[in-house]
């Protein structure tokens, strides 16, 4: 097991080089630690912290009123995950946000509706965790009972035996509260201003819980505008704003390229989507691209009968107790696709491909090859059971460099 710092969660504490929190100015003046220092405990990516300046952290906590003086240290860690359902099991708050549709303006909540394809896929994500939840609970037990065992062995000579139903395992790793948000899909374009404004209320209601949280996605950008929220805070880059005119592909901010339909509306404005990669660097076919280590643009491309894909992106902040993620497809059977075998392809969303700047990141590209059936019906939901799958990691060098990038700012 790892463990990891939770200073930043405990604080409430943000990195945002837009804004001037000072709470490193504070604990400093306090505690008369090293600045440096200070930052590096808020980001968790010290190795070895010196029981003196836990103790003068925790006289902080208590200064502060934000901890008891009996719940110190032990509120200053937290096990990191050690598998992708683990990310989301072990949260104080898992919300599950979904894009909902309209015909018009005027129509309230009461009157929208979700798409099969996204409601089966949080289906699967519900499953995923419940069923990580029982296994872990069974894992811990009997780790319980071979430490039980262990200790009788050790222990003097004629030891009473210890009776298993006294012995005491942890409950199992699930989240205490379950949550489900909706926000309008972008929808018509006398739509998308109301569309945006809820999206951004959602994601800012999200961060204000003040305990270890979870905030999984469902839908691309063009689904579901919280999705473009997440993308765009890891990146750095300015939300709803097309990309498509960058000088090169490499000034991208973002690895994953979702390249439109051509019939896709022209209002819809995406850091992460469009129809080219940059100014005279057209993307033919429509698919998912992604940039690989050499810095080309790879892609998987959409073909009604022949291929699909969807993309995994997740961000864990380990000291702010925080995940987010992303999951879409590019078309609905796509999205289909990855809730029917996200269980069999969970173990290659593991580990993160980046791990740096005080964050742990996944991105993922999970392609489909279908089999061709003559005579299928092509609108039954059931109709492509088994494709071939190849969930393709990017490059933590892809990754590295824009983390780069953004600190610099």
């Amino acid at each position: 097991m790892r463990y990891c710092f939770q200073l930043a969660n405990l604080l409430q504490h943000k990195p945002d080089p837009r804004r001037r929190p000072g709470t490193i100015k504070q604990i400093c003046e306090y505690t008369g630690l090293d600045r440096h220092q200070v930052a590096s405990l808020l980001k968790n990516e010290v190795k070895y912290i010196p029981l003196d300046a836990i103790g003068k952290l925790c006289d902080y906590l208590i200064h502060r009123g934000i901890c008891m003086p009996h719940e110190l240290p032990g509120e200053l860690f937290a096990l990191e995950p050690e598998n992708f359902w683990e990310l989301m099991a072990r949260r104080h708050l898992l919300e599950i946000c979904l894009g909902v549709r309209r015909e018009q303006a005027e129509d309230s909540l009461d009157e929208a509706w979700v798409v099969t394809s996204d409601s089966i896929l949080s289906g699967a994500v519900y499953s995923g965790v419940s069923a990580f939840g029982i296994i872990a609970a069974q894992t811990d037990k009997e780790r319980a009972e071979r430490s039980a065992a262990a200790a009788m062995l050790l222990g003097e000579d004629g030891a009473a035996p210890i009776d298993k139903e006294e012995i005491v395992t942890p409950p199992p790793p699930h989240p205490e509260l379950l949550q489900q948000s909706l926000v309008w899909s972008p929808g018509k374009e006398e739509m998308l201003d109301a569309s945006l404004s809820m999206a951004r209320h959602t994601h800012e209601r999200f961060w204000d819980h003040v305990h270890s949280k979870a905030l999984v996605c469902v839908g691309s950008p063009k689904s579901n505008p919280v999705s473009e929220l997440i993308i765009s805070s890891v990146f750095g880059c300015e939300p709803f704003v097309s990309q498509d005119g960058s000088a090169s592909p490499a000034q991208r901010t973002c690895p994953i390229f979702l390249r439109f339909r051509d019939n896709d509306p022209a209002y819809l404005k995406s850091c992460c989507g469009g129809r080219q990669l940059a100014k005279g660097h057209a993307a033919d076919e429509p698919g998912i691209y992604y940039e690989n280590a050499k810095g080309k643009w790879e892609s998987c491309v959409w073909n009604e009968r022949k291929h699909d894909a969807a993309f995994v992106f997740y961000v864990d902040r380990p000291s702010q107790g925080v995940v987010e993620m992303v999951l879409g497809g590019y078309s609905g059977r796509a999205t289909r696709l990855l809730a029917h075998h996200l269980e069999r392809c969970a173990e290659q969303l593991w580990p993160p491909v980046y791990v740096g700047h005080g964050l742990r990141i996944g991105a993922y590209i999970v392609k489909f090859q279908l089999k061709e059936r003559p005579g299928r019906d092509r609108n039954l939901l059931g109709g492509d059971e088994s494709p071939k799958i190849d969930v393709i990691p990017l490059e933590s060098d892809v990754i590295a460099r824009r983390m780069i990038a953004v600190a610099d700012e």
